[in-house]
């Protein structure tokens, strides 16, 4: 296939919507308010104005097949003909799609987890031996034809094989789903053939499992992957994207095929640059040069990225691109017109987002193509907004780093597991099986109306805490009529459980439309850590206390732990991760302490993102780990032995920092268990944990209603693993996206499972 070369793209682009435009048209369709042809003209409005803004913006190649109504991967599930027999069976394709990313009153859906080390969630395949694979290319092919007739140069992007098989989970005793690579390949052949007969001059196959500590072993299942696609006769040009890392001995292995371009992140890890420049192969190819980051927000250093592409000048035909999607990106700046808050003045000049990274990868190819002094003006505002940064104060706080230096020479240990639960179980009573829920109860319409009445100035701030402790007190009794053991106070307050605390907290600025996909129609708006980190004041002490003087139950402080904020932040550049997660672990600590000496008597400092983080190659993962770990305990080490310190972790695979949950050294951690049916019980007991757990009985991202005998069965699976000693009852994650009614009937069933299978002990 002979297509000509193009010089500027970029891998993928937000989908949600600048407005969340389909996050509420998807959540109208589920709930009956708009009509599938709406939802749909929502959908396709979406695609088109995006491919018109990078065409106008100045792209000569444009990613499509980028947009998702839930998931990439469910999409190439579905483009596989890999859906399980329960949800294939619906014959609908819009609910049968649905069915698989959320379920319904009879089809569980796919288990979730993280993509890579992002915050983005996928929905894992499930492949068994009863998997017959066949081609359904209409979504693909119908993206390529909208923007064909729209005048967009479209460059289809599909998930590869190699990543698809690598990502799925094998059930029902199936083997290895890579073992299957042989049966997708004639799929992508005739998908290459469909894709050319239709007009297109390139196809983008992403491969982001080769950079991955698995990625080491399959540069030779790429070079016969590659190799044997690149033979198709009636083909568009192929493009081999790699991302979050360096793609390691797979970059050769590519370069030895006949695929007309790679993709490469040279943003990641910076000695992709030297493995790029000592491939020879590669100088037929177009290299894909992503010098622009696609996953943090800051302004890209003009010149330190022209100078790498100037170094890998003579290795391959360069095109300019973004290190990976723009997924993982807000929309635009420009969106963010309220003032800054008070301590974060002139921030945003700092940052680039989406739209602003496109123009960062168009200026840098005019550079590379016409040289610098054609873009002179932008690189010179470059270096003046980096220079102004590098010297604002608010980036280096001595007393905070005196501070941690203090403590980090006194130790961050308590006394034994065994000791503290002695303590615990005099202080608080609990009988066996406790119940509780993760921390936030459903969002009604009046929390969203009281946080818009505050944010429009129709309400004051006494006004606003009058509405949240009423919400508060409604959730109290709730859960104190439900027979709930241990209570929380629902988080009405909270938008956001990373945003609010930093909202809170100096060397934090949030965004007002900084929207990104979590996961389907969740979004959220990451905040942006730009500077040392400082907790002016206690951010949650008022609304525990109340929400104890309602009850005799013990009520949970509620805390998001460091590495999640962080995780679910875009966070600095300039200095070491693992000093920005002291400098949270210390705010969340005095946190900790006022929360115990305000009488709390249980804290749960959540660490959802623990996984989410850990490199991706093997040999990084101890220092993460170690400093991980380190940093949640320094958050909760400065309280008394018989307060009970939790934590919770949800949607990763867990496997691989098994170990690392045992060190946390918390009381009891909760944890996802239900999609993946009790699986991370073994595998704790087998790393020695033998603190208290709470496995999730039932799944929270799925509107189904558990039944009281589905949750006694994860219960008794529960306890093939876990004395009752140690073993407490919960759902899977916190409870804010669930509607009330469905929310109350599944609380209800979970506390009447308990009390059986307690009574039964």
């Amino acid at each position: 296939m002979t297509a000509p070369n193009f010089t500027r793209t970029v891998l993928g682009v937000p989908r949600i919507g600048p407005r969340r435009e389909l996050k509420r048209a998807i959540e109208g369709y589920w709930k009956g308010s708009v009509s599938r042809a709406d939802l749909e003209s929502t959908a396709a409005g979406l695609r088109r104005d995006e491919w018109a803004r990078l065409v106008t913006a100045g792209l000569d190649s444009v990613p499509t097949n980028t947009f998702s109504y839930y998931d990439q991967i469910l999409d190439t599930a579905e483009l596989l003909g890999a859906l399980p027999p329960r949800v294939a069976a619906i014959a609908d394709p819009v609910d049968r799609y649905f069915a698989a990313a959320r379920g319904n009153a009879e089809v569980t859906p796919l288990e979730m987890t993280k993509w890579f080390d992002t915050n983005y969630h996928y929905l894992v395949p499930e492949i068994s031996d009863a998997t017959s694979f066949s081609l359904h290319p209409e979504k693909v092919l119908g993206d390529l034809a909208e923007a064909l007739a729209q005048g967009v140069p479209a460059r289809p992007v599909v998930v590869g094989p190699i990543t698809f098989l690598a990502l799925s989970k094998a059930v029902d005793g199936a083997g290895d789903p890579l073992a299957r690579i042989d049966e997708l390949l004639p799929l992508y052949r005739d998908l290459l053939g469909r894709l050319a007969a239709q007009g297109a001059q390139w196809v983008q196959f992403d491969e982001p499992v080769l950079v991955s500590e698995a990625g080491l072993g399959l540069a030779d299942t790429a070079a016969k992957v590659y190799g044997e696609l690149a033979e198709v006769a009636e083909r568009p040009a192929i493009a081999v994207a790699t991302y979050f890392g360096s793609p390691g001995p797979s970059l050769a292995a590519l370069a030895g095929t006949a695929v007309e371009a790679i993709a490469v992140d040279l943003v990641t890890d910076p000695s992709t640059v030297d493995l790029v420049a000592g491939t020879p192969a590669l100088a037929d190819k177009l290299l894909l040069a992503g010098v622009v980051d696609g996953r943090n927000v800051w302004r890209t250093d003009l010149e330190a990225a022209l100078a790498t592409l100037g170094t890998l000048t003579g290795s391959a035909a360069l095109a300019v691109s973004t290190s990976c999607s723009l997924l993982h990106v807000p929309y635009t700046v420009s969106a963010e017109t309220a003032p800054e808050p008070a301590g974060a003045e002139g921030v945003r000049a700092w940052l680039a987002f989406a739209e602003e990274k496109v123009a960062e990868v168009v200026v840098l190819s005019r550079a590379l193509a016409e040289g610098r002094p054609v873009v002179a003006a932008e690189f010179g505002r470059s270096a003046a907004v980096r220079a102004a940064r590098a010297a604002d104060p608010r980036l280096h706080d001595d007393a905070v780093r005196g501070r941690l230096s203090d403590i980090r020479a006194t130790g961050t240990g308590r006394a034994v597991a065994a000791e503290r639960a002695v303590a615990q179980r005099e202080r608080l009573g609990l009988p066996l099986l406790p119940t509780t829920t993760i921390g936030s109860y459903p969002q009604t319409g009046a929390i969203r109306v009281a946080r818009a009445d505050l944010r429009a100035g129709r309400i004051d701030e006494a006004e606003y805490v009058r509405r949240m402790q009423a919400e508060i007190a409604d959730v109290v009794k709730l859960q104190e009529d439900l027979g709930i053991d241990v209570l929380v106070h629902g988080e009405p307050e909270r938008n956001d459980m990373v945003q609010y605390f930093a909202e809170r907290l100096d060397g934090f600025l949030a965004t007002d439309n900084g929207w990104v996909q979590s996961y389907g129609t969740r979004c959220v708006r990451p905040p942006i850590l730009f500077g040392d980190v400082r907790r002016a004041e206690p951010m949650t002490v008022s609304w525990i206390t109340y929400a104890q003087t309602l009850t005799e139950r013990p009520v949970k402080g509620m805390l998001t732990g460091p590495v999640t904020i962080l995780a679910w932040s875009f966070v600095r550049d300039d200095q070491p991760l693992a000093d920005s997660a002291d400098q949270v672990a210390l705010a969340i600590r005095d946190e900790t302490v006022d929360l115990e000496q305000a009488g709390v008597k249980i804290i749960q400092v959540d660490e959802p993102a623990l996984r989410e983080l850990l490199p991706l190659r093997a040999a990084d993962r101890p220092a993460y780990l170690d400093w991980a770990t380190g940093s949640f305990r320094l958050s909760t080490s400065g309280v008394e032995d018989d307060t009970q310190i939790h934590t919770h972790l949800c949607y990763s695979e867990f496997g691989d920092v098994i170990g690392a949950i045992a060190d946390l050294d918390a009381d009891v951690t909760s944890i996802e268990a239900a999609r993946s049916r009790m699986e991370i019980l073994d595998d704790l007991n087998q790393a020695g944990f033998a603190n208290q757990v709470g496995p999730g009985v039932y799944d929270i991202h799925s509107p189904r209603v558990p039944a009281q005998d589905e949750v006694e069965a994860s219960l008794r699976a529960a306890l093939e693993a876990v004395p009752a000693e140690r073993l407490w009852v919960n759902p899977d994650c916190g409870l804010k996206t669930r509607g009330t009614e469905e929310t109350v009937a599944s609380l209800r069933n979970l506390v009447a499972a308990a009390k059986a299978v307690r009574a039964s002990l």
